[in-house]
């Protein structure tokens, strides 16, 4: 079960490759307050002294600490397969294959990549810096040094420090593989520990929090810790380890970490001798090892699933977004007769991605036809805007200075010409609905049918221009045909239509309910009983002739627009699209990959590339080694 932990560090090794963090790996993460004595257990940890010091915050980007075991025999062979003089050694992710055998350079370099990406002002940064530490002298461990929870702003550091360190203590803690490292300075009040109020926020029942009180040398004279370490005080489900940190003093008198174990060993025995094996730093390494082992195990199956699954989601990403290009003729002429193709479709309704949350294509044609069309002509009146006064005055003026005998038809046909013509707006009105929906199809083509499209936004642009110009040649053609046929009713007015007749002889036994219905125009004055019956007997015509032209223009309009513009564009559409646009000279700019596509190409590539090396990391594993 040993070799569980360098699996886990090769794991964030790949997936710090490619600077993502898609995959929760277990690891432990260390959060307590700045002064708390954090630095100072992660030194002993690692026996030597590599963090930087000084007052304030000094850990300002997440400290990605891999410390791994190696045997004098191994060491003396990969130190020197690596060029390394010594017995220990670290590398950094950000410095390639550099070797660093002087613990103050490692120091010196994490000061300096923190304030090559946090700036020197004491803000922080979610980027981690990645440090790998070999010495005989540690146990396999990962941990995450965080920034110490501060509560005042210092100097010119933002003033919601608090707030940003915070979430970027969560943003580590919330993670379910991570095992959380509280660590508590033993002169504080255990029920005001900061650490331990974060950790209780994601972990409520502690069952992945193990608490270190540091600092158990400096409690208040006739004081002791014994309730704290039993327990008693805040119960930690992991445990609860008391150590003993070396002072700021022993720091400056260069005294070395190897004594200050031997030092709190000696401390232990002597106050807490029925504790003294269940505290101090060595316990804490090999509690940590031990922690981190056992859960990476009951970790690893579901880490397995999560690994394939998004390996199988980045190949389809992959996929989607195409090879590049090599045959150019090809592939033009390929995406010019797809997209031609699903146009036609999405008018025929047989397009593969058919939209459930509205009409589109050949369904909303229908639509416009049937609902939208047809409601409006319905909605016109076959007297609207037609006065009793204009009726009697039409009459007057067809019958010049002779007086009528009878109602003169020159009359009936001024009158009824001038009410047809209202129908030509409306069917106007229709051919732009349907033309507007025509373009929307090209749009709904792009984002749906031809995502290929979507990697060459110039021969998109170029597509989109030449439908749109067959689009814009066939409007005033198709206009021109709409505005013939109500020229075509207004230019013979048929009384001899069998339905007009008809209707004529049903209508003159009506009068009287006919004159129910129509509301009353007011007229200046009375009228008499003949001009009362021939503004009647007119009326009733007009409306009989007019029901029978709306009929024929709600049946003829639809056809026109469906011959001269929807079955004109869908049979030139794929004649048009290659005309203008497989030409030799403009193959290299129309297939011009968009900036981003490449990149993202790359990034998946590189990802699924990450994902498969973790995949076969993983499957190296052999189920024995799990127990």
């Amino acid at each position: 079960m040993e070799a569980l932990i360098p699996v886990i560090n090769k794991l964030q090794d790949v997936f710090n490759t490619v600077g993502a963090d898609i995959i929760q790996l277990p690891q432990i993460a260390v959060v307590g307050t700045q002064s708390s004595g954090k630095s100072s257990v992660l030194e002993s940890l690692v026996g030597r002294d590599l963090l930087p010091r000084g007052t304030g915050i000094v850990t300002r980007r997440p400290l990605i600490l891999q410390l791994v075991h190696v045997d004098p025999e191994d060491r003396r062979k990969t130190g020197e397969e690596n060029g390394v003089d010594g017995e220990e050694w670290g590398k950094f992710l950000h410095t390639k294959n550099k070797i660093y055998t002087d613990f103050d350079e490692i120091r010196q370099e994490i000061e300096n990549e923190t304030e090559r990406v946090s700036g020197n002002n004491k803000g922080i940064s979610d980027e981690p810096i990645h440090l790998k530490v070999f010495s005989p002298h540690v146990v396999n461990l990962t941990l995450v040094d965080l920034p110490g929870i501060t509560k005042v702003p210092v100097g010119d550091q933002p003033k919601d420090i608090e707030l940003q360190i915070r979430e970027l203590i969560l943003k580590y803690i919330s993670n379910p593989n991570c095992i959380i490292l509280a660590v508590t300075a033993a002169n504080t009040d255990m029920a005001t520990s900061e650490a331990l109020k974060v950790a209780r926020e994601v972990d409520p029942d502690g069952r992945r929090t193990l608490a270190v009180v540091t600092k158990l040398d400096l409690m208040d004279a006739g004081t002791d810790a014994m309730d704290v370490l039993m327990g008693r005080v805040i119960p930690v489900k992991l445990g609860l380890i008391g150590v003993v940190n070396r002072s700021q003093l022993d720091i400056n008198n260069k005294k070395i970490v190897a004594d200050s174990i031997r030092d709190e060993h000696a401390f232990l025995q002597k106050k807490y001798p029925s504790l003294a094996n269940r505290n101090g730093t060595k316990y804490l390494a090999r509690t940590l090892n031990r922690l981190l082992m056992h859960h990476i195990r009951d970790c690893l199956p579901e880490l397995k699933t999560r690994i394939n699954v998004l390996a199988a989601q980045y190949q389809s990403l992959l996929s989607s977004y195409g090879e590049p290009v090599e045959d150019m003729s090809s592939t033009l002429l390929q995406l010019i007769t797809k997209f031609a193709a699903e146009y036609c479709n999405t008018i025929e309704g047989t397009a593969k991605y058919i939209e459930t949350a509205e009409l589109c294509g050949g369904a909303r044609i229908c639509y416009i036809f049937h609902e939208t069309f047809g409601r409006t002509l319905e909605s016109v009146d076959p007297l609207g805007g037609l006065t009793t006064i204009d009726v009697l005055t039409a009459i007057r003026n067809a019958t010049g200075p002779r007086p009528a005998l009878f109602v003169p038809e020159v009359s009936f046909e001024l009158l009824v010409k001038r009410q047809v013509k209202r129908l030509e707006e409306p069917s106007l009105r229709c051919v732009e609905l349907v033309h507007e929906e025509m373009q929307r199809i090209i749009q709904h083509c792009s984002n749906y049918s031809t995502q290929e499209l979507l990697r060459f936004p110039k021969l998109h642009d170029a597509i989109v221009e030449v439908v749109t110009s067959l689009l814009r040649k066939r409007l005033p053609v198709t206009n021109e045909m709409v505005h013939n046929l109500v020229a075509i009713e207004l230019a013979y007015i048929n009384t001899k239509h069998p339905d007009f007749a008809d209707a004529c002889g049903l209508m003159n036994n009506n009068i009287e309910s006919h004159l129910l219905a129509r509301s009353p125009v007011p007229v200046a004055r009375k009228l008499s009983a003949r001009e009362q019956r021939d503004c009647e007997v007119i009326e009733r015509l007009i409306k009989s002739y007019f029901l029978i032209v709306r009929k024929n223009i709600q049946d003829s309009v639809p056809k026109a627009v469906m011959h001269f513009l929807v079955n004109h564009v869908k049979d030139s559409l794929q004649s048009e699209l290659v005309g203008q646009l497989y030409k030799p000279a403009l193959l290299d700019d129309l297939l011009t990959e968009s900036e981003d596509m490449a990149q993202r190409r790359n990034e998946a590539a590189d990802m699924l590339k990450a994902l498969q090396k973790a995949s076969q990391v993983i499957a190296e594993i052999r189920e024995t080694h799990l127990w």
